[in-house]
């Protein structure tokens, strides 16, 4: 699943919970057979308690990821002004 600079999927940001694709609910499997119903929810209600709070982390990781590339970006971008008169090399 592609995951954006924040280390989380856009699905879990949005929902608080990891996407289970159609196959593992028609085949049993480790992750769905084992489910507790009743944790499941209980877990659930505090992911959704703590979710707005997980989206601000991300922000957060997303806003220093970006700082960082604008630093590297602009550590290698030379300014070059031209004053009239000036020769220049123009390539055809």
């Amino acid at each position: 699943m592609i995951k954006s600079s924040n280390g989380d999927t856009p699905f879990s940001l949005m929902y608080e919970t990891e996407a289970v694709i159609p196959v593992e609910i028609g085949m049993p499997t480790m992750r769905t057979a084992e489910v507790d119903m009743v944790q499941n929810d209980e877990a659930l209600e505090i992911n959704l308690d703590l979710l707005e709070e997980r989206r601000e982390q991300a922000a957060i990781r997303e806003a220093k990821s970006k700082a960082k590339m604008e630093k590297y970006y602009n550590s290698k971008v030379h300014n070059t002004s031209f004053k009239p008169r000036d020769l220049v090399y123009k390539s055809n």
